[in-house]
């Protein structure tokens, strides 16, 4: 059956109240919602260094850095984690079916912090490696006290790496903007992102990964190593796109990877520009032509994933509950059609 679920950030402070909404309007794929409004510590590179076995990092001027010890905002980061897996304990009691939680990537952090003397981590080769793996560890640390938690729930791990395609490229400015940091090759990327989907972050736990951007990557998204579990490759079982960042080459890649057996999370409900959110007709022709584009076969409906093309921090919550009715209807047409 063809699902909906959403990709992480909502509006507001409530996160009880944004709990609720997620089960309540995507019963498919609830998710862990962020809530970047509450303070730099719950948005998603906050989150991502407030994972439990995050290295100490502080925000100095406004922009989160590698510390000698954790800053205020980190521990703030770490409470708000252990605050939301409570709060989620108590409402999801029973729960039973998959549940997703989302991380920000290792490469999106290294990107966006600072260290000392280098500017970014992104520059320190060293510096990279140990964030990767710290963020490998906290990641299996959060997934274990998910499976104590919710002993029903089939874990859905989804990693954000908006920032990948800029790594990749040699695109990332430095601090002063008058220069780029130097790009990082593709083996590098991979290796990082593996120790997240393999061990000994799964920590023996069944659990499925999702690789999510909403960026363009020039040339094409390399689907063939970032996802399957060949040699070499970042291990993912599926990934998330934004319809609207797709070239030419990643509809060729998308095609594979549905060949392939990948689980595809289709972002279909424009989240910039224009009236929100798109009435159900106008997404249900963008998903059944993106179908078409990539051979969708009949069989795909249990690996198809309808979303938000991105995070829903800057809607109102009326807007939220109206898109996600939107993509609620959507599905139901869409797995008329594949049937």
């Amino acid at each position: 059956m063809v699902a909906v679920s959403g990709l992480g950030s909502l509006p507001g402070t409530d996160f009880g109240a944004a709990l609720r909404m997620t089960f309540d309007k995507v019963p498919d794929l609830p998710y862990l919602p962020e809530l970047p409004a509450r303070g730099p510590w719950a948005a998603m590179i906050g989150r991502g260094l407030g994972l439990p076995s995050g290295l100490p990092a502080e925000v100095s001027a406004g922009e989160w850095r590698l510390a000698d010890a954790a800053g205020v905002d980190q521990r703030r980061a770490r409470a708000t984690w252990r605050d939301d897996l409570d709060q989620l304990e108590e409402a999801a009691e029973g729960f039973v079916g998959r549940f997703k939680v989302a991380v920000a990537g290792p490469w999106t952090i290294a990107a966006s912090v600072g260290v000392a003397h280098s500017g970014r981590v992104l520059a320190d080769i060293g510096a990279r490696r140990d964030l990767a793996q710290a963020v490998a560890e906290g990641v299996g640390e959060v997934l274990s006290d998910l499976a104590r938690r919710l002993p029903g729930a089939e874990l859905v791990l989804q990693v954000d790496e908006p920032s990948l395609p800029a790594v990749a490229s040699g695109a990332v400015p430095t601090p002063g903007g008058y220069f780029r940091h130097r790009m990082v090759d593709l083996p590098e990327l991979c290796r990082a992102l593996s120790w997240i989907t393999g061990e000994p972050a799964r920590r023996g736990l069944e659990v499925s990964t999702v690789l999510h951007s909403c960026a363009r990557w020039d040339g094409g998204w390399p689907l063939g190593v970032l996802l399957g579990d060949a040699a070499g490759g970042a291990g993912f079982d599926g990934v998330s796109v934004d319809l609207d960042q797709l070239g030419t080459a990643d509809w060729d890649a998308l095609a594979g990877a549905v060949d392939a057996g990948a689980t595809v999370y289709l972002g279909c409900l424009p989240t910039t520009g224009g009236v929100r959110p798109l009435g159900v007709d106008a997404v249900r022709r963008r998903v059944l032509g993106a179908l078409d584009r990539i051979g969708a076969p009949s069989h795909m409906s249990e690996r198809l994933v309808l979303t938000p093309s991105c995070g829903l921090a800057g809607w109102a919550p009326a807007e939220v509950s109206q898109g996600f009715d939107v993509l609620a209807r959507v599905r139901d047409q869409v797995a008329a059609e594949l049937a």
